[in-house]
């Protein structure tokens, strides 16, 4: 009895609890709160924990409302929703499955690509696997796929949400190891440490996810070049006769896409905007991509005001807009009125598609936009309250002594700052299996973080918070895809007929898993390929 008062106990035993009641549905964010809550009262009750712990967590919650970067979540969440409601995702697959189709595993090669380009659009996974799966699947089988490798490259490609820049966990781990590499620094001494920011982890997952989707293609044509039967072309008769209508229908359905992801992605790594404004940016053009598909007759405003949207992105990076200035001459308000006049411009596209977006109607009849608006607060609701439940419970595990524990245990293993790693990266991947990545990303995250950026890699060197970052997302993307229980089997056995077996499905994801493992073991290796990218553009 007199062991189960003690802290380390006490750390170990409501970390299990949450765990279970997760697992039994509870909801995430008042299990989290209230767990820790019910285990503090009976530490304090022990008298291993000072109930004045939590007059610290007012201040919490203060923080996550003024974090300027949390901003960026909601606007990305609404981006990717109204992507995925206009249904960009099912024009492109159409058409680069026609571009493709000729050659054994073309199909494969467009969902990978159509993934990618999704990802980097939405940054939402599961909608993205769930939308994809709709989608492709039925038209894959149709065409005389084999079951396994079609749910396996769905699978596979619609997790790429969570590497490929701007993904949403990338957003929310940014915001934890930037609080995690400082508290590293403080207690390493170093009092001026310098800021990661989510646009290094942006940049430093840019090359990893493309090398990823290129290491899916490669494993998709060498089943195509030994067994053609998995994958066989499409029929000849399916291709347009006219190849230049064709290119024209390719370019208009990709050109609003790319140039989306161009002005958002490019935006944060060219140092023109930060993740908050360029998400504001994505927000805006996925709205006015949605109405000009659905607006055919009033879609000259929209495509007048995408236009203006472009010319305040160019004007931003080569003037100084700021009007309040002492020094601005004649010449510098050139610009400044062009910029308001622009805006404007911006203003009556974005009404109009906003209004043509209201008029249409989904489905089940009801208003596009109302539909997207109510989905992506619930989807930031969500996400934020988890986050302030999760701020409760790591206060507890800090108030409890867990963060002293861990780091003595981590610091005691034989093998060093490898072995540390290798453990976390495992207990991660494990949890993966039963939480979600917002549950990992906010509980397990702050604990050890702070632990392995103090580690010594080298004399006098400590790892790096981006390389870190990228291992932890491709990490959990990868168990996100494990069988038995990862998450995305479970998205595409939703949208899977019948006829396509659950044996299937993990068979065909297997040698998806493989690759993403030998991704993980290139970073290993070779952290340059993560750590390259942000030291050329921000060093």
């Amino acid at each position: 009895m007199e062991w189960l008062g003690s802290p380390e106990a006490l750390c170990l035993l409501m970390f299990l609890f949450t765990c279970a009641s997760l697992l039994a549905g509870f909801p995430v964010a008042f299990t989290l709160a209230g767990a820790s809550f019910l285990f503090a009262l009976l530490a304090s009750a022990f008298g291993v924990f000072d109930f004045s712990f939590l007059s610290a967590f007012p201040q919490r919650i203060f923080s996550v409302m003024t974090n300027e970067v949390l901003v960026a979540v909601p606007l990305f969440i609404l981006m990717g929703v109204t992507l995925e409601r206009s249904k960009v995702a099912e024009e492109l697959l159409d058409n680069m499955g026609r571009l493709f189709g000729r050659m054994p595993g073309g199909l494969g090669y467009s969902v990978c690509v159509v993934g990618a380009l999704m990802a980097a659009s939405t940054g939402i996974a599961g909608a993205t696997v769930v939308t994809m799966g709709l989608i492709s699947l039925p038209v894959m089988l149709r065409r005389g796929y084999d079951p396994a490798i079609s749910c396996g490259t769905i699978a596979a490609s619609g997790t790429l949400g969570q590497i490929i820049p701007p993904s949403i966990i990338l957003v929310l781990l940014g915001d934890q190891l930037a609080v995690a590499f400082q508290e590293a620094q403080y207690k390493l001494g170093n009092f001026a440490p310098d800021t990661v920011s989510v646009n290094e982890l942006f940049a430093g997952a840019l090359l990893p996810g493309l090398l990823l989707v290129g290491l899916y293609i490669v494993y998709l044509a060498v089943r195509a070049a030994t067994n053609p039967r998995v994958s066989p072309p499409m029929p000849a008769e399916e291709f347009p006769e006219d190849g230049g209508a064709f290119r024209m229908r390719l370019l208009g359905s990709l050109i609003a896409p790319v140039l989306l992801i161009v002005a958002v992605l490019g935006s944060i790594l060219g140092g023109i905007a930060s993740p908050t404004e360029a998400a504001g940016v994505g927000a805006v053009g996925a709205l006015m991509l949605s109405g000009h598909r659905l607006d055919g007759a009033r879609g000259g405003w929209i495509v007048a005001g995408g236009g203006c949207l472009a010319g305040l992105l160019v004007l931003t990076a080569l003037f100084d807009l700021r009007a309040q200035r002492d020094d601005l001459t004649t010449a510098d308000w050139i610009p400044i009125i062009a910029a308001a006049v622009l805006a404007c411009g911006l203003a009556v596209g974005v009404g109009v598609a906003a209004a043509r977006t209201l008029a249409a109607r989904g489905e089940d009849g009801s208003p596009i936009l109302s539909g997207v608006v109510r989905t992506a607060m619930g989807i930031t609701s969500m996400v934020f309250v988890i986050l302030i439940g999760a701020s409760m419970f790591s206060l507890v595990f800090r108030g409890l002594g867990g963060d002293v524990i861990i780091e003595e245990f981590l610091k005691s293993l034989p093998g060093g700052t490898a072995a540390a790693i290798l453990l976390v990266m495992a207990v991660m991947f494990l949890l993966g299996f039963f939480l979600d990545f917002l549950e990992i990303v906010f509980i397990v995250v702050p604990i050890v973080a702070p632990i392995l950026l103090q580690l010594e890699i080298a004399p006098g060197e400590t790892l790096s918070p981006v390389w870190l970052g990228i291992m932890m997302a491709i990490n959990l993307q990868t168990s996100f895809l494990t069988p038995p229980f990862g998450f995305a089997l479970f998205y595409i056995r939703g949208v899977a007929p019948d006829s396509v077996s659950t044996h299937q499905i993990y068979r065909g994801i297997v040698p998806f898993v493989a690759v993403q493992l030998a991704l993980l073991a290139v970073l290993w290796f070779f952290p340059g390929l993560a750590t390259w990218l942000p030291d050329q553009l921000y060093e």
